[in-house]
């Protein structure tokens, strides 16, 4: 099994198109097509279901495409490794974040980064800190910026960023904005609610600090980006439920701290592998984020 089957194989599993994936390997088609069939041949196992219109993966091919990203990560690592020996770092940086993540600010750092490295080439991957967490743990991220989803493991470290308290933002004229002693889960309970999809920090916490308090809402407008969220809140469609920081992004709405949750309910970590497996380059870029150089 050579390296390049693997590359050619994750490849085609990323973008689920064998044209598409020759093109951004810079293949030709039909080399890109004899490399899966030698995999095939290898493993004695079809790794893809090929329509007319799309390719799947079948179970073997997942069940390889975890194995893959690994292999391939730790080759780079390998190769990065030597370079950071010799005092260069190269190579690229996968990086994922949820979107207005508190405690970085992700465009200053990468543009720093860059600035101090330009041989890595960046890439970044916005997503909920679920999916972060997991992409981390199987190496196709070097690091990710998200909210604290889960205890550090076996293939998973956290370094604390930011905590904060979370606001009740609801539109000037709201009721609750002239009513801050009604701010509490079981007060708040029955509003219509503007929030992200599940996976997302703010969204984790808001559930987590209403689930505690042993108070039922219902989210009716769910949205995947910030400004959707304030717009809807503008308009006044409805109230969210926020992290602090996130009272600055909309002046003219009122937002007020929601009560008896506690001072911290929403923490946001930077999500690395293991020490012996984070990148040179991972470790350049985090060293910048302690060193407060942005």
């Amino acid at each position: 099994m050579e390296l390049r089957h693997l590359q050619h194989f994750v490849a085609v599993a990323e973008d689920r198109h064998f044209t598409r994936a020759a093109e951004r390997l810079m293949v030709s088609q039909s080399g890109l097509s004899a490399s899966i069939r030698a995999l095939e041949r290898e493993l004695r196992a079809p790794l893809f279901v090929r329509t007319t219109r799309r390719v799947t993966l079948t179970e073997a091919g997942r069940a390889l495409l975890a194995e893959a990203e690994r292999i391939l990560a730790q080759v780079r690592a390998a190769h990065e490794a030597v370079a950071a020996v010799q005092g260069v770092v190269r190579g690229t940086l996968a990086v994922g974040t949820e979107q207005c993540i508190a405690g970085v600010h992700v465009a200053g750092l990468l543009a720093a980064f860059r600035r101090r490295h330009p041989d890595v080439e960046i890439r970044l991957r916005q997503s909920g800190s679920g999916a972060l967490a997991e992409e981390v743990g199987a190496g196709r991220l070097d690091l990710a910026f998200a909210y604290r989803t889960q205890a550090d493991s076996d293939q998973l470290r956290s370094v604390p960023l930011a905590s904060e308290p979370m606001y009740v933002l609801c539109h000037p004229d709201h009721r609750l904005a002239a009513n801050p002693a009604a701010l509490t889960p079981a007060g708040v309970a029955g509003e219509v609610f503007v929030d992200f999809h599940p996976d997302w920090g703010p969204r984790r916490a808001t559930d987590a600090a209403f689930a505690a308090a042993g108070a039922r809402r219902t989210v009716a407008l769910e949205v995947n980006d910030v400004h959707s969220l304030l717009d809807l809140v503008g308009e006044n469609l409805g109230i969210a439920v926020v992290p602090r920081h996130f009272r600055h992004k909309r002046e003219a709405l009122t937002a007020l701290p929601l009560k008896g949750v506690g001072e911290v309910a929403y923490e946001t970590v930077a999500l690395l592998p293991p020490a012996r497996a984070t990148s040179p380059a991972a470790r350049a870029l985090m060293g910048l984020l302690q060193t407060g150089i942005v």
